[in-house]
Formats: structure tokens, C-alpha cells, sequence
């Protein structure tokens, strides 16, 4: 056995010294530019295989359980595979992952604007896993929140592996996720609007080229193994005029209602999983709720992607089938009310997946959600008003109108609806939609559904240079601590003595257990410092001063700033539950940012 580990660590040796030498090579004879190229080549082949596996693993798995489930009555077994494929999933996360893999892109949100672009390497495998089951099992979720995770860590490590710099990582991860997207979409256009308006990064000279090339390479080898079928097989055969543009503006009005009532239902679920603190509870729960909802409305199993493409071709009874409410399917009443209930409740199942401790995203349930919206949109109007609507084409609106609303992604959700479907010849209609549902539900949320909770912590890296660099910058490494403290029962004498062993014209002043309890700065004391006769008699507690405000440890720096605005201070003490840690002064902050804002804008 210890020939064997003495093995293993003499070839760990070689292959480690192998390594830095190859890395050594391609510094001297590979221009940086050039070798980003190729990484993201490399990411786009690896990432596009990474679509193609997820897309087969949840295919087989849902096929191998549906396949012969009768589609005219209600099936109890759905009441038992949702809960029993978030329960599967729960233990794997629990005890194989060990450590938490839900909210695919909110966590490569967090990792570009905290982490120095660094995820860890499991999620190049775990979230494949796990969604596959969640969603196989029919947990109402979608594949490209893990997809985008997964393609996102193949950029990362590849780029950590190579040791690229923080600037060219976050690239790497940009390409990642649009070549996850591209492939699993078989959309390479959606693939980098998601990189740009979801994840937020600049289209720069240096940007464009790799996620152009990685978005294209994932797109090819879906392509290559799939065939060129679009995802969601469309036929117009109703033309668009433009006397129905004012139904299309009502319909972006409605669509953008309809996400900000998608949005807050996920959030308000979220928090009340959140609240439950038993994980085999938090999972029956969820599993429960999403049983017993797929039982009663058998589209909200899995993606619904099956449900899309029925209504986008006309197949509009077929929205019924495998429910009890199959008997009812020509009823337009019956229709319109369970169409209606499945969008309503399409929230609350892809939360309850989520929150009882399923792995999925919010793509699929947003583009889910739009076309039921859009039919029932359309259906509504023409059986109340006797109109002659194209559900078909209202449909398509509709997923896209959502998708922009929902991922506040505009020129995503027109582009990924056009290459999903094939329907570039109602490009007019979708911008319509699209622009109306986004500007609706930027009236009450500011932020998309991915990065409120970022914003709400001050976490997230926007397009607004400021805002980006100070959310880039971190409050512990601006701190100073070479201020000498003095102690409120000090002399004058003593104060003098302090200041003289100094470069410094403030001191904090702190108790015996490191509170701080005020400043002394050095210009109010100027007039009595060389007065012998105060020395004794004038103590610290008498002409120390408070601070105009302080600064918390863990304070976002945008917040510091506002401090800084708000007192006119050019020092400010930093705090830990009271106890004195340093000061932070916005010369030391001004000289951090510029050097972060050259760093991470160069081209």
C-alpha cells in the first residue's frame, strides 16, 4: 500500500511540474487574446455535450415513466413520482453534493460579482444530476437554470486550470452559460442576450469574440446530434396584421401582470420554505404540493414543454389529457378555467419543487407560463367578443413576453422565442409584446428574479460602471488599523505622548473591552496641547468627540459611500458589534477603485 501512495505522489509530482511547464509554454508563445479564443471553443464543446447529456437524462427518465399512463382519466401515479424524485434528489444533494446547488443562476450571478468569477468544480456535474431527476421525476422546473450552472463552472475551472486572470474568468463564465443556453435551446443568439441582460456583462471588443464563438460551438453540436428541428415545432399559418397590434399591446400589459404575479407567488413560496427549518418536513411539503397540483393539472409535469407545442400547433383539447378533467375537453368554459388554473398554479409547483429541496430553474415555467397566458389571452377574447384571434400566434407572444418580463431580458426573450420556434415572421408582434411586458413589470420590480435577492444584499454587478466596481470592492480590505487608540481616562500628558509616537491626527478612543467609544482628532486638541498646566488636570473623556457616523463590518460599499456623502466625513471608525476594528477613509477607497475599475475595463 505505501508503494502504491509513494507512486501516486511521485506521479502527482510529475504531472504537477508538467503542467506549470506547459503553462510556462503558452505564456511565452500564445498571446492572451489568441488563447481566450481558444478556451472559449473548448468551453462552447464541452458545454454543448454537458445540454445534449441533461436533455437525454431527462428525457429517458420522463419517458420511462409516462410512457404508459392512460391520457383519458386522471393517473395517481402522479401523485407519487414528484415526491419521490425531489426526495431522491434531496438525499443526493444532502449526502453525495453536500452543499447547496438550487437557484443555478443566481449562484453564477454571485459567484461573478463576489467570487472572482470562481465556482466550485462539482457543479460542473452535481446540478446535471440532480435536476435530471427533479425534472424526470416531474418536479415543474425547468433544465436551464442547471445547465447554465453547469456551463458556467466548465468556464470557470478551465480558466482557473489555465490561471487566467478575474477579468478573463468572468468572460470564461459568460461563455459557459450562453453555450449552455445555445445548446440545450439549440439558440445561440438567446445564448449570449442571456450573458449580456441575465448575468449582466459588457459586450466589449474583448468579450464578443468568445461568447460569439462559445454560443456558436454549443449551437452546432446540438445541432450536429439532434438534427435542425427546431425546439418547439411551429407553422404559421394564420398571418399577422397590423390591426391586431393594439390586442398585442393589451397582451404585453397582461403579460407583464401575469409575471409580476409569477415573480412575487415564487418569492412569497421561497420565504415560506425558507421557514421551515426540518429538511424531510421542507421536502414532504413540497413534494406534496407539487403532487397534488400535477394530479390535478398533469401540464405542470416536468418542463410542459409538450403542453407548448400542442398550443402553438392548435392541439388545444389536448391540454386536458391525462387529467380528470378529460371528459370536459371540448367545453370552452372547461378550457379557459383549467388553462387559467395552470398558470396560476404553475408558480406555486415550481417553488414547491424548488423549496422542497428539487434542483431546477425558472426558464422553462416562465416560457411555460407565457404561452398559457398568451392562448388563454386570445381564447378569452375571442369567445367573449366573438374575434377571430390567433391563439397560435398569441401563444407564441405570450413566452416571450413573460420570459422578457420575467428575466427583465427583453432582446432574450424575442430572439430565444424566434429560434425556438421558427417564427421569425412574427418578429413585429414579438417586439411589441415583449417591450410593453417589460416596461409593465419594471413599474413594481426593479430587479428580475435572479438578481433581487442579490440587490437586496448589495451583492449584484450591474452594466452601471460605478455600481459595479464598489459592488467589485469589499469593505475588509480597505480598512485601516495603523490608528493608535487611546483610553477615555487618559491625561492629557498621556494623549501627547500617544500623538507623538503617531503619523496620524485622529485617534480612537475605546474601554477596556475594545468599544468604541468616541474620536479625538487632533485640530481640537491643537489650541491645549502645549499647555503644561492642563496636563493633569484635562482627561481624555472632556474633549473626546463622536464620530459623525460609523461603518459596520460586512456594510455593502455602496452603502459606505452613502454614509460618506450623507456626513461629509473623510474617516469614518468600522465597527464589529460595537468593538473598534479600524477606519476606512475615502482616499483609500477612491485609490481601490480606480485600480479595480482599470482592471476589470481594460480591452
Amino acid at each position: 500500500m505505501a508503494a502504491v501512495i509513494s507512486v501516486f505522489k511521485a506521479f502527482s509530482r510529475g504531472w504537477d511540474s508538467s503542467w506549470h511547464a506547459m503553462l510556462l509554454w503558452r505564456e511565452r508563445h500564445v498571446k492572451e487574446k489568441t488563447f481566450v479564443i481558444i478556451l472559449a471553443l473548448l468551453v462552447g464543446i464541452f458545454a454543448g455535450i454537458a445540454a445534449l447529456a441533461l436533455k437525454f437524462m431527462i428525457h429517458f427518465i420522463s419517458q420511462l415513466l409516462t410512457a404508459n399512463l392512460s391520457i383519458s382519466t386522471g393517473n395517481y401515479l402522479y401523485m407519487v413520482y414528484p415526491v419521490a424524485g425531489i426526495l431522491i434528489t434531496m438525499l443526493f444533494v444532502r449526502y453525495v453534493v453536500r452543499d447547496n446547488i438550487s437557484h443555478g443562476v443566481t449562484r453564477v450571478l454571485y459567484a461573478i460579482s463576489q467570487n472572482k468569477s470562481r465556482l466550485k468544480k462539482h457543479n460542473m456535474w452535481s446540478s446535471l444530476v440532480a435536476s435530471s431527476v427533479t425534472i424526470g421525476f416531474g418536479g415543474s422546473v425547468g433544465a436551464e437554470g442547471p445547465i447554465v450552472c453547469t456551463g458556467a463552472a466548465i468556464g470557470s475551472s478551465l480558466g482557473q486550470a489555465f490561471r487566467m486572470s478575474p477579468r478573463i474568468l468572468m468572460i470564461m463564465v459568460g461563455c459557459g452559460a450562453a453555450a449552455g443556453i445555445a445548446g440545450i435551446f439549440k439558440a445561440p443568439i438567446a445564448g449570449m442576450l442571456f450573458t449580456l441582460e441575465v448575468l449582466m456583462l459588457d459586450l466589449t471588443t474583448v468579450s464578443v469574440m468568445p461568447l460569439l464563438i462559445s454560443s456558436i460551438t454549443a449551437a452546432t453540436i446540438a445541432y450536429t446530434f439532434t438534427g435542425y428541428d427546431v425546439e418547439f415545432f411551429f407553422v404559421q399559418s394564420e398571418p399577422f396584421v397590423t390591426v391586431r397590434i393594439p390586442f398585442v399591446i393589451l397582451l404585453g400589459v397582461f403579460c407583464g401582470l401575469v409575471s409580476l404575479y409569477f415573480t412575487r407567488a415564487m418569492n412569497m413560496m421561497e420565504n415560506f420554505f425558507r421557514k421551515i427549518g426540518n429538511p424531510w418536513f421542507k421536502t414532504l411539503t413540497g413534494g406534496g404540493i407539487v403532487a397534488l397540483l400535477v394530479f390535478l393539472f398533469p401540464p405542470l409535469y416536468g418542463e410542459g414543454y409538450g403542453s407548448i407545442t400542442g398550443l402553438i400547433n392548435g392541439n388545444i383539447s389536448t391540454i386536458v389529457d391525462g387529467s380528470i378533467f378529460y371528459p370536459d375537453r371540448s367545453d370552452p368554459l372547461i378550457l379557459l378555467t383549467f388553462i387559467a388554473a395552470v398558470f396560476i398554479c404553475k408558480a406555486f409547483a415550481t417553488s414547491a419543487t424548488n423549496g422542497g429541496g428539487g434542483v431546477g430553474g425558472t426558464f422553462a415555467p416562465s416560457l411555460f407560463v407565457g404561452c398559457m397566458a398568451g392562448f388563454f389571452f386570445a381564447y378569452a377574447l375571442n369567445t367573449m367578443f366573438d374575434l377571430d384571434l390567433s391563439t397560435k400566434n398569441f401563444a407564441l407572444m405570450g413566452m416571450a413576453a413573460v420570459m422578457a418580463a420575467v428575466m427583465h431580458a427583453p432582446l432574450m426573450g424575442i430572439f430565444l422565442t424566434a429560434e425556438l420556434t421558427g417564427g421569425y415572421d412574427l418578429f413585429l408582434p414579438l417586439l411589441v409584446a415583449s417591450t410593453i411586458s417589460y416596461g409593465t413589470i419594471k413599474l413594481f420590480e426593479p430587479y428580475s428574479i435572479y438578481t433581487m435577492r442579490l440587490a437586496q444584499r448589495g451583492e449584484l454587478l450591474t452594466h452601471h460602471k460605478d455600481k459595479a466596481v464598489l459592488t467589485l470592492l469589499k469593505i475588509d480590505n480597505v480598512i485601516e488599523t495603523d490608528f493608535m487608540s487611546v483610553r477615555p481616562e487618559m491625561s492629557l500628558k498621556e494623549m501627547v505622548d500617544v500623538i507623538s509616537r503617531s503619523n496620524r491626527n485622529l485617534f480612537p478612543v475605546v474601554n477596556s473591552t475594545g468599544q468604541l467609544l468616541g474620536v479625538v482628532l487632533l485640530d481640537d486638541i491643537r489650541n491645549i496641547m502645549f499647555r503644561p498646566d492642563l496636563y493633569r488636570r484635562m482627561f481624555v473623556s472632556k474633549f473626546m468627540s463622536m464620530p459623525p457616523a460609523t461603518i459596520e463590518i460586512g456594510q455593502s460599499m455602496d452603502a459606505v459611500m452613502k454614509t460618506f456623502d450623507s456626513t461629509g466625513a473623510w474617516n469614518l471608525p468600522v465597527v464589529e458589534n460595537g468593538k473598534y476594528v479600524g477606519f476606512v477613509s475615502k482616499s483609500k477607497i477612491f485609490n481601490s477603485y480606480r485600480r479595480v475599475l482599470r482592471h476589470y475595463t481594460e480591452d
